[in-house]
């Protein structure tokens, strides 16, 4: 397939080598002991990045479009100490997963892959965190296979539960229209008030934005309010305080009038680009308070 060809062309260029210097540099930071697995399915090869104790409760890990699995180096410590962790690479997105067979063309052809994973991985309910982008697909999953997810965490989820802000959207536009490595750091740098984000993901982030051979992002639709009120699974939903997709206090009220008897947090120092990296701890803490320390 074409994408699998880009995919392979890309990784001898000399962007490829930088991109994928900075996804171990970024690997490096992880738990001693962490692996990586790649699992094939019809959509393709996964790249799933593991670590604790292999009888530990499953946890499934999500990242946003364009963070890759790697984004979780700062979570993986505290989540790992009690149970699997498993991070995934999203499908036809930057990082190692490679898509070939079938093409991701619909939301359930993305749902379809993620229940791929899980098969491959041979779980039977794990539990999924997720941020972003990849909330989007964890929600609109746990919606269509609720008996398939143990608990369900959502980190700042864009598009759930309302739309983003028009200024945001406006400073994402450049990057939409035609990504660079500058204007991806530009428009993190707006986003997270200057924070001190680590270097070499962010290098990872802007390499993969302006140079990684990608797929058609698909997305998943709101969910209609009644899937969220009859959603059965226990959810919680953790917020950046300082985000700048959409305002938290708000959302966080539009949250617990969707879902019955939902957990909500702020973490009030965070933006949305910020999570799941900074404030490690205090998210951790968060995390730790769901799926067990």
């Amino acid at each position: 397939m074409l994408i699998r060809s880009s995919i392979d062309q890309f990784a001898s260029t000399d962007a490829g080598e930088a991109f994928h210097r900075a996804y171990d540099a970024v690997l490096a930071k992880w738990p001693n002991g962490t692996t990586s697995m790649a699992l094939e399915s019809d959509y393709g090869t996964t790249h799933v990045i593991t670590c604790g104790p292999q009888d530990g409760p499953p946890v499934i890990l999500l990242p946003g479009a364009g963070a890759t699995s790697t984004v979780w180096f700062g979570n993986a410590s505290a989540l790992s100490a009690h149970n699997r962790v498993y991070a995934v690479d999203l499908i036809g997105d930057a990082g190692r997963s490679i898509p070939h067979g079938k093409s991701v063309k619909t939301v359930d052809d993305l749902l379809d892959w993620l229940e791929s994973v899980i098969d491959g991985l041979g779980l039977d309910s794990p539990s999924l965190i997720s941020h972003s982008y990849g909330a989007m697909i964890a929600l609109a999953y746990a919606i269509r296979n609720p008996d398939a997810v143990n608990r369900l965490v959502l980190i700042d989820p864009n598009s759930c539960f309302a739309g983003m802000k028009p200024q945001y959207l406006l400073h994402a536009l450049p990057i939409l229209l035609r990504p660079n490595e500058k204007r991806e750091r530009a428009f993190i740098e707006w986003e997270t008030d200057g924070a001190s984000l680590d270097e070499d993901w962010l290098s990872l982030l802007a390499l993969g934005a302006a140079s990684f051979p990608k797929s058609k992002t698909i997305v998943p639709k709101h969910p209609d309010k009644a899937a969220l009120a009859s959603l059965p699974i226990e959810t919680t939903v953790i917020l950046a305080g300082q985000s700048k997709v959409h305002d938290s206090r708000r959302l966080e009220a539009l949250v617990r009038a969707s879902i019955p008897h939902v957990r909500t947090a702020i973490v009030d120092s965070a933006t949305h680009h910020t999570l799941p990296m900074l404030p490690a701890a205090e998210l951790n803490a968060a995390l730790c308070s769901v799926v067990g320390s």
